[in-house]
């Protein structure tokens, strides 16, 4: 039987998350045999390796949701996929097309179900995407998760449309990649951070407005000083509790508020009024579907969208990727060598 290259998780913390030696289970009808050769990191994999996001997560389990590789082989009712395909995983392995629902969330990869994390998998077909030869391994791993909540959020949810203001909180993964995305839309963007060099790589990618939060604590003032007391169009919200109260405020009158992530914490009241009172809408993003994918790609091919990595660490350097993302100290997204 095959073996693989895996981080699996024993309990929560990352001391108990190790790299070992897997048995890969043989082929299915409608499998396909993996090989990966990146992955990339999510806010979702610090929180389930810490027990933030599911503390009765069910043990071992592989993390993460993101990796691009090759085909090795089909199952023989495959016809979908051949050997030598490049391929990217879907976050979602049971959501082809349509809204949400109960069900789609329980083929969420590296929750779950074991995820990429691993030099080798064997999946189903179903949860596997062609991705184009024009992106490298790195750049492939990394779009399905934070390109595609991006994409989701301002495009599916959304519905941008040139000549809008969109408000994008930080410079991780998903802001980085709505910032791109907003841009090729022919969108304003605003964009908040803790750290001037961050924000110069943000004007570099686009930015039209930047505000360091850090000297300025009350950015949403700022933000409406910057579209002339009117608002912004779109709020990128990956801060959870501690700046969606002021996303309310930053937004103008039926806006939209694209609420992704929780970077802040969680728990937090929030007075419903302006939600109310100024006819907000608030959007729960949760990834997408393969067919955002397809059409986020195509997208991505007519604009030459690049997706932007902070650094590349091996299989080996797990511990200090994670411990990268937990310390909030890059930009764009983390990549995770498994060649």
């Amino acid at each position: 039987m095959s073996t693989a290259r895996a981080l699996r998780l024993h309990a929560f913390g990352l001391d108990n998350l190790t790299l070992e030696e897997i048995t890969l289970p043989a082929l299915g009808p409608l499998d396909v045999h993996v090989r990966f050769h990146a992955a990339s990191l999510n806010y979702r994999d610090l929180m389930v390796v810490l027990g933030d996001y599911n503390p009765k997560l069910a043990m071992p389990r592989i993390p993460g949701s993101d990796a691009a590789g090759e085909v090795v082989a089909v199952g023989h009712a495959v016809t979908s996929l051949k050997p030598g395909d490049r391929v990217a995983s879907l976050f979602f392995q049971q959501w082809e097309e349509g809204q949400i629902n109960a069900a789609t969330g329980k083929s969420a990869l590296g929750g779950p179900i074991d995820g990429v994390f691993a030099t080798e998998r064997v999946m189903p077909a179903s949860g596997l995407i062609r991705i184009p030869n024009t992106l490298s391994w790195d750049e492939a791993a990394t779009l399905p998760c934070a390109a595609l909540t991006a994409w989701n959020a301002l495009v599916e949810k959304g519905q941008l449309r040139a000549g809008e203001t969109v408000l994008v909180l930080g410079t991780g993964g998903v802001s980085i990649f709505a910032l791109q995305i907003a841009k090729a839309h022919g969108a304003r963007v605003i964009v908040t951070s803790s750290s001037d060099d961050k924000l110069a790589r943000a004007k570099a990618l686009g930015a039209d407005e930047l505000i360091n939060y850090r000297t300025t604590p009350d950015w949403e003032n700022e933000v409406i000083r910057l579209t002339h007391g009117i608002g912004v169009d779109h709020v990128i919200e990956v801060g959870g509790a501690g700046t969606l109260q002021r996303s309310l405020k930053a937004v103008r009158v039926a806006g939209q508020i694209h609420l992704i992530g929780v970077l802040t914490g969680k728990g937090a009241t929030i007075d419903p009024t302006p939600i109310l009172g100024r006819s907000i809408r608030i959007n729960g993003v949760y990834v997408g579907s393969r067919g955002m994918f397809e059409r986020m790609l195509a997208a991505f091919a007519q604009n030459n969208i690049r997706p932007v990595f902070d650094r590349v660490f091996t299989i080996d350097e797990y511990r200090a990727a994670f411990e990268q993302m937990q310390h909030g100290a890059h930009f764009g997204k983390i990549v995770l060598s498994l060649a």
